[in-house]
């Protein structure tokens, strides 16, 4: 069914287009009873206005573009959330792209938020970004920026993040204090910040105790459940059996705590394991998974605070917010 246009109204009512247009949006200059048959005539032609074109009109929209790497797991998906949460409630709506982990796939993403005319952008990057070239087309625009966990280098925007190296330092300390000493890393691309920070906070945790990090207990990949499961299939082939494992984040956890399984090993018994965001799963499993509380929905309900205070502010000073991170015990360790 096609939509009714204001020039449909018109030519209905016999008046001028601008006219119903200036009713609508209750101009003064417009008489009370114009206004209500024109209103009821609008309501009987089921006329809603659009939103695309008003944007064009002044310049201005309130939509708000997203980038995340994937939503399958919890830590997007509940950042999602908390800024959706924000953005209903200050009037915005968000339009959701997502990388897939992939550098090329992440520049066409910002390439359609910039079609778009999305008042500003929230993103977090893909395991492949090593360059923000893409988000200096967003600045060159005046388009606000917002970076979310995983920030690129080089760019000069806002950005909402936690201490990764001090959570992966008390996080290591831990498993320290708890007489572990032989803890191997299943660490992601040495490209994301995030997982650097994290290597750093495991190699000092492990230094300041005087305990060697052995190079066949350090592996790095991606940061799916197939990467955490190959990392502690390769340890078990070549029998290298580790006190712990500190993984980079969850989803390797559980892909190594499946794997330790198949092998009839007891967690924590014969190996305690360790993830990093506190997602859902980590909850669910036999044992269940200590892990790092990344908030999440609050780093992505922060993040478009900063976002819609950047675009109705107009506020140009960037600003880093480093949110609260907490270990969170279960019984895999």
């Amino acid at each position: 069914m096609k939509h009714a246009t204001i020039i449909d109204i018109a030519k209905k009512l016999r008046i001028s287009p601008s006219t119903v247009s200036r009713a609508l949006s209750n101009h003064p200059d417009i008489k009370l009873e114009t206004k209500e048959r024109i209103r009821r005539t609008a309501k009987a032609m089921l006329y809603s206005p659009n939103p695309i074109a008003k944007s064009l009109k002044i310049s201005q929209t309130t939509t708000i573009g997203v980038i995340v790497p994937e939503i399958k797991h919890d830590f997007f998906s509940s950042a999602i959330s908390g800024m959706e949460e924000v953005a209903y409630r200050s009037g915005y709506t968000i339009i959701l792209c997502q990388s897939n982990e992939n550098f090329e796939r992440e520049r066409i993403n910002v390439e359609t938020m910039i079609h778009h005319r999305v008042a500003g952008v929230i993103v977090s990057i893909t395991q492949q970004t090593k360059r923000g070239t893409h988000f200096q087309d967003l600045l060159k625009r005046k388009i606000p920026l917002v970076f979310f966990d995983r920030v690129p280098g080089g760019v000069r925007a806002s950005k909402v993040v936690i201490n990764d190296y001090q959570s992966a330092f008390d996080a290591v300390s831990y498993l320290i204090g708890r007489g572990y000493k032989k803890i191997a890393h299943f660490g992601g691309p040495r490209e994301l910040d995030i997982c650097v920070q994290r290597w750093n906070g495991y190699i000092d945790a492990m230094k300041k105790q005087r305990l060697p990090v052995l190079k066949e207990f350090v592996r790095t990949g991606g940061l799916q459940e197939q990467n955490g499961y190959l990392s502690m299939d390769a340890l078990i082939r070549e029998h290298k059996i580790p006190d712990a494992v500190f993984a980079v984040n969850d989803p390797v956890a559980v892909g190594a705590f499946q794997r330790i399984g198949e092998a009839g090993l007891r967690i924590p018994g014969d190996i305690a394991i360790m993830g990093f965001s506190n997602n859902r799963i980590t909850g669910l499993v036999d044992p269940p998974l200590t892990t790092v509380d990344q908030p999440s929905f609050l780093m992505g309900s922060t993040a478009a605070e900063i976002l819609i205070e950047t675009i109705e502010k107009r506020v140009t000073a960037p600003k880093t917010v480093i949110l609260p991170a907490k270990l969170i015990v279960r019984g895999s360790t």
